[in-house]
């Protein structure tokens, strides 16, 4: 292990992330009642220019009023570049109560973009009195962005998740796609040719490095790494494939922006019970050991390291959070 220890942000479930535009206030009420692990209530790209005021009031009202139970809130504001933003830090932090746990920061392309908002919060926390310190989730979907993602990671004590914003992504590298996530047909690759002539094409995910390169920034900062949008919320197997190269890469969850989605992304960032039954006999073992005085750790004629120790707390752990959740 390095000397240099990473501070883990607060541990919040994230297998789901269900997108509501901040001007359609009807739904709010089904997304508090859904299954979905974290709300974001949308005043960016789902509210046009002439709902941003009325969004920001339902927004408000909303974190108010309804019960959103054991649900992580959050609000996602507009950009940076927009006049729209500061108004949307400044009335939701000052008129909403203390159930807003998170703000979402969309386009984050440096360091000093999450510096900017952080002194906002702070100031605004200070003056009012505001007993919970916000949280941040970052969104990765630019470039630049991704060009800065290490140095944004790290950017405030405040971040906790970064996520991968593919459609705006896709417009600001310039990529060859009109899709919102998943596979490209022509990002294949032609195997050569075999005895008859013959020749196979493989599908590859031209997400993968993007996805691969948050994750490494989000661990190697402690924060959670989150798979973005899917834009065919009527391709359920497309969903869950993309979710399932995004848990493979280390990912904890995935967004819904359809409710359909909820259900999906819990199944795939939920751990088989197999795997959680395994972890628990590890740390059984582990613990068996010690009362034994023995230094190594076997289990089912398999020796058991360190590294196999860390992944079974970090499972059972998840899987306990599961449980107090309610599944």
């Amino acid at each position: 292990m390095s000397f240099t220890i990473v501070e883990q942000a607060p541990a919040r479930l994230n297998r789901s992330e269900l997108a509501v535009p901040g001007s359609s206030p009807q739904l709010f009420e089904k997304a508090a009642k859904s299954a979905v692990d974290v709300v974001f209530l949308d005043l960016e790209d789902a509210v046009s220019p002439d709902k941003k005021d009325e969004a920001r009031k339902n927004v408000i009202q909303a974190i108010n009023d309804i019960d959103w139970g054991s649900k992580t809130l959050s609000v996602r504001i507009n950009g940076l570049d927009t006049q729209y933003m500061y108004r949307d830090v400044v009335d939701v932090l000052e008129q909403a109560g203390d159930r807003l746990d998170l703000i979402m920061i969309p386009k984050v392309g440096t360091a000093a973009d999450v510096y900017a908002v952080d002194m906002l919060v702070t100031q605004i926390e200070q003056a009012k009195g505001r007993k919970k310190r916000i949280g941040f989730e970052l969104i990765i979907e630019t470039a630049l962005g991704m060009a800065n993602i290490h140095e944004i990671a790290k950017a405030s004590k405040r971040n906790e998740s970064l996520h991968f914003g593919v459609a705006d992504y896709s417009a600001s590298t310039r990529a060859r796609t009109t899709v919102i996530g998943g596979p490209n047909p022509d990002y294949v690759v032609l195997t050569d040719k075999a005895e008859d002539g013959t020749r196979q094409v493989h599908w590859g995910d031209m997400w993968h490095y993007a996805i691969a390169r948050m994750v490494v920034a989000a661990r190697a900062n402690g924060l959670r790494p989150v798979d973005g949008p899917f834009g065919d919320f009527g391709d359920a197997d497309g969903y869950r494939a993309q979710a399932r190269r995004a848990a493979v890469l280390g990912c904890e969850g995935k967004w819904a922006i359809h409710p359909s989605q909820i259900a999906l992304a819990n199944e795939v960032f939920t751990p088989p019970a197999k795997e959680i039954e395994r972890a628990r006999r590890i740390l059984q073992a582990m613990e068996q050991a010690k009362r034994e005085g023995k230094g190594a750790v076997s289990l089912d004629g398999r020796l058991i390291d360190i590294a196999s120790i860390r992944q079974a707390e970090a499972l059972v752990a998840t899987a306990d959070r599961i449980a107090q959740a309610g599944g």
